[in-house]
């Protein structure tokens, strides 16, 4: 099958399964219950990743639980699935807390905040270890929102993304018009940039026409999905922009408490592995694509500019003392994950080798 056919399937929600969500009941008959979730993603290696999640649910259930997996826009727009699950119009949703901070700037602090030194992999600590659950759990009753969600797959720090030329120095970014969502959108506002949110099937053809002059989704292989390489050969890698980022699994609250004991930590534990299984997975993924969009497609790849990174930490510094003086709730989660990233970076900083001596010893 040609790129652009991939593509078009890619960027293509699925009206099939939107007309039999809206057909078929949310809780099956007596053969099993089933929960129909929709995702965020319209295709590639997001809904790939969703299905995965979806499909250990009902492996571990025997089939006594199925998680029905439902397309983008399927049933509701992206922007409408949390008041979706929580009215119980869908009964799950996969996506990112920073597609509904729109709701609360705190959203963004679960998985696209500042960096404290720490990635994705440390952010998902927090939540299981540190009291971030408990945390996210007090902000959904502030807000009264009829859910519970469960949070997995660690990302990779996000590329700075894709840019008409080379980013050499941080006084480039100045004025660029650029796509980015959540918090991102304010720090890069405080960098002197201009912001549009859009959601990933818009982004190629915004930059195509000029409504953008640079842009980031995620990640090499969407990004390769989304046809970036046809419109840029100038990809940045390294950023902190969104340099911890997961997946949220939100449920409708009433059908999850009418669940079993046994299904309600089916789903936790499914959530817990799907970290192991996405990171993996991902990851060999991303550096295939990575190599195919250097060598098939002629893209410079370089790495963000340590003074790129230094203003993104600064702007960061601004935003959040801004927003936490406003807002105690968003000051008190900044506050927890600080001293969890205080004490777990200090260790491991302390005992990680320098991987990437040994990786030069090797590769050069």
């Amino acid at each position: 099958m040609t790129d652009n056919l991939n593509r078009r399937k890619f960027l293509r929600g699925s009206a099939v399964a939107g007309a039999a969500a809206l057909a078929t009941p949310a809780i099956a008959d007596g053969h099993g219950t089933t929960l129909k979730m929709q995702a965020a993603w319209g295709g590639g290696i997001f809904l790939e990743n969703a299905q995965s999640f979806a499909a250990r649910v009902n492996e571990m259930s025997g089939g006594s639980l199925t998680i029905e997996v439902l397309s983008v826009d399927a049933v509701v727009k992206t922007s409408q699935m949390q008041d979706a699950v929580h009215r119980g119009v869908l009964d799950a949703a996969h996506y990112v807390p920073a597609y509904w901070y729109g709701k609360s700037k705190a959203a963004s602090l679960f998985g696209t905040g500042p960096c404290f030194g720490w990635s994705s992999q440390e952010v998902l600590g927090w939540v299981y270890a540190g009291g971030g659950q408990e945390l996210f759990d007090e902000l959904m009753a502030e807000l009264r929102l009829n859910v519970v969600s469960f949070f997995n797959s660690p990302m990779p720090a996000q590329p700075m993304g894709w840019f008409k030329e080379q980013i050499t120095d941080a006084s480039q970014m100045e004025g660029l018009k650029y796509r980015t969502v959540g918090l991102a959108a304010d720090v890069l506002l405080e960098m002197g940039m201009s912001v549009v949110q859009l959601p990933g099937g818009e982004i190629q053809p915004a930059m195509k026409s000029g409504l953008i002059d640079a842009a980031e989704f995620n990640n090499p292989t969407s990004d390769r999905d989304f046809g970036m390489q046809d419109v840029s050969k100038h990809y940045h890698l390294a950023s902190f922009h969104q340099s911890q980022e997961f997946f949220e699994v939100t449920i409708n609250k009433d059908k999850f408490n009418a669940l079993s004991d046994d299904h309600k930590a089916i789903i936790k534990n499914a959530s817990m592995a799907e970290n192991s299984g996405f990171y993996w997975g991902n990851t060999k993924r991303y550096s295939d694509d990575l190599l195919k969009l250097q060598e098939a497609d002629g893209v410079n790849v370089y790495r963000t500019p340590d003074s790129v990174m230094a203003a993104q930490l600064a702007a960061w510094d601004k935003v959040t003392a801004r927003i936490a003086e406003d807002d105690p709730f968003f000051a008190k989660v900044m506050e927890s994950q600080k001293a969890y990233a205080k004490d777990v970076m200090n260790y491991l900083n302390l005992n990680q080798p320098d991987y990437k001596l040994a990786y030069n010893h090797y590769f050069g």
